[in-house]
């Protein structure tokens, strides 16, 4: 009888101190700082990147050269702040490695015929972020904005030709959905990036053509 009464004190101690400590920090003062951190998340995705071929006349002869780029796939990182569900900024970043194939009657004078260029290509983009209504109780979203994408040729497949960025514009509509805790959710997406296709700048790569890449995604985002 004297250990079962120990024991309840015990526990009841115990449950009177954890009491405490929730009234505590449920009055614990909110700070500036907490409230800007709840408006940030970083999301990182996996990324598929599918780019559209483009053909049109290059800069020295006058020769119809095609750019047939392949797909990859990538990573998206996102960081997000949040103040209202129409009003968000976001900065991505995106990296994936493809090979770019240059075919045009005149490029066997130049270099070997087709032509394979190895790049890393980078998105370095800042963008605004509206949050939809919900769906079937699940988060949307849209982005739209517009940076940079670095393409840069790597040592062992880049033809030693020259690193170049071209001016890029995105879209980007999903789904969200917090699961496990308020810090933790899953995001996924369809993406749309359009820039000039690149051409190293070797002038008889050149065909003046836009492009767009196609970019479903995949991922997790953590909410501060």
């Amino acid at each position: 009888m004297m250990i079962a009464l120990r024991r309840l004190s015990t526990w009841g101690a115990l449950l009177s101190f954890a009491g405490i400590v929730a009234v505590a920090s449920a009055q614990a003062p909110v700070t500036e700082l907490d409230r800007q951190l709840d408006r940030v998340t970083l999301g990182i995705n996996g990324m598929g990147v599918f780019t559209k071929s483009t053909s049109g006349p290059d800069h020295t002869f006058n020769q119809n050269v095609t750019d047939t780029p392949g797909n990859t796939a990538g990573a998206l990182i996102e960081l997000r702040y949040i103040k209202s569900p129409l009003v968000g900024l976001e900065f991505n970043f995106t990296y994936a490695r493809y090979l770019q194939t240059y075919t045009g009657p005149h490029i066997q004078t130049f270099a070997e015929y087709p032509l394979g260029i190895q790049a890393n290509a980078s998105e370095y983009s800042l963008g605004w972020v509206f949050h939809t209504p919900k769906v079937l109780g699940i988060g949307t979203f849209v982005s739209a904005g517009g940076g940079s994408t670095a393409f840069k040729p790597t040592k062992g497949g880049g033809q030693n030709v020259t690193e170049q960025a071209r001016a890029t514009f995105y879209y980007n509509a999903g789904f969200e959905q917090q699961v496990i805790s308020p810090h933790f959710g899953l995001r996924a997406s369809i993406r749309q990036a359009f820039y000039l296709a690149p051409d190293f700048q070797q002038n008889y790569l050149t065909n003046l053509q836009r492009t767009y890449t196609v970019e479903p995604t995949a991922g997790f985002y953590l909410h501060f």
